[in-house]
């Protein structure tokens, strides 16, 4: 028994031994779920139906993966940023991955893993960002806009690499693009699952610290942080990550702005515990949208991205309202 749970009544502390197996058991059967919907409806899923295990559990781990690694990555990039609205989308991050990837696609490089090329891509428009809100000033509504600036002009390139690719890239490269997670144009999920873990430990890793730089750089001084070195390794942890979802299943936007502030509003807690929660809460949340997705317009399977980022901008646009209230 912890010292927690002797803090604790007998029945609370009893109630928390039971509620990690139970929250487990709830996952077990959610992913359970979703694995045995066709889109129509629901089987028990047999690991021998080559479906299955060729198709849908492939989808179903990706999902989880790209997902938690988001989801990660945005709730680090808010306290890297002081900024509840940042988001891999929104600052560049998914902007820079995905202009490397669509590089090494379109102009054929050899010896470059496509997780290798979203992580430099993603690390850059990161790092170039940080710069430069330092070095101009504003603040957050500068940062906001240095980002939005940031992701045209990384668009505008990609679709330069687009329009220099042949046709049967173009096209792998559209689908791919739109957030779609049963795609074979981007990288393997084996390729990239390491390359995810590695980040989501890292940032998880610095938690603390990025407690101590939500209070301010010179607070964050006083109590022995180091400021630049924590930006460094947070802008390589969340590159890390979002680099090998983007690497995996294109552009899903909003997915690391929604789901680490719904677990700030539900749970609370340090950074390095939100970091956590919005891992394991974006991945499910991702393999919802993603089922549901399969199933909207069946037999048309949907990228999961349009879904996304049709539900983004209204719980970004309910956000603002928040903060403009003052509540946030």
């Amino acid at each position: 028994m912890t010292s927690t749970d002797t803090a604790l009544p007998p029945q609370a502390a009893a109630a928390r031994r039971w509620l990690a197996p139970l929250g487990a058991a709830a996952v077990a059967a959610f992913v359970v779920a979703c694995l045995g919907f066709d889109g129509r409806a629901w089987h028990w899923p047999a690991l021998d139906d080559p479906v299955i295990a060729g198709l849908r559990l492939p989808r179903v781990a990706a999902a989880l993966v790209v997902g938690a690694s988001l989801s990660a990555a945005g709730a680090a990039l808010q306290a890297l940023f002081r900024n509840p609205l940042a988001d891999p989308g929104l600052i560049g991050t998914s902007s820079g991955a995905v202009l490397a990837v669509v590089s090494v696609l379109a102009l054929g490089v050899d010896g470059v893993g496509l997780p290798a090329a979203a992580f430099a891509g993603g690390l850059a428009a990161t790092w170039i960002l940080l710069v430069a809100a330092r070095l101009l000033g504003g603040g957050e509504v500068s940062m906001l806009l240095l980002g939005l600036v940031l992701g045209m002009f990384v668009a505008a390139a990609t679709g330069l690499m687009l329009l220099l690719s042949d046709d049967l890239t173009l096209r792998a490269a559209t689908v791919w693009l739109s957030g779609h997670l049963g795609t074979t144009a981007g990288a393997s999920l084996a390729a990239a699952t390491p390359v995810a873990a590695a980040g989501l430990a890292l940032l998880v890793a610095l938690g603390r610290d990025l407690d101590c730089l939500m209070l301010g750089e010179e607070e964050a001084r006083s109590l022995g942080v180091q400021v630049e070195r924590v930006r460094l390794l947070t802008a390589i942890g969340a590159s890390l990550a979002v680099g090998a979802a983007v690497s995996v299943a294109g552009v899903i936007g909003f997915i690391g702005m929604m789901v680490p502030n719904a677990c700030a509003l539900v749970l609370g807690g340090s950074r390095r515990r939100l970091i956590a929660a919005s891992a394991i809460v974006g991945g499910l949340f991702l393999l919802l949208f993603d089922t549901a997705a399969r199933s909207i317009a069946y037999p048309v399977d949907l990228p999961v991205g349009l879904l996304a980022g049709l539900s983004g901008p209204v719980f970004f646009v309910w956000l603002l309202r928040r903060r403009a209230r003052g509540v946030a």
